[in-house]
């Protein structure tokens, strides 16, 4: 045993993970057909005809 002291680098941390593209398009596909269902409501339910 020596009275060296040996200096090691720490161990770089894991990249973080990309999100899933195929994943981003579902959110997307969904925020849409959602955005079309309101709207689809909003015109049966309160109705859009003027006057």
């Amino acid at each position: 045993m020596s009275n060296v002291v040996q200096f090691k680098k720490p161990p770089k941390p894991p990249a973080p993970k990309k999100p899933n593209p195929g994943l981003r398009k579902l959110l997307t596909l969904l925020g849409v057909v959602a955005a079309l269902v309101a709207t689809w409501a909003y015109f049966q339910y309160v109705g859009g005809e003027p006057g």
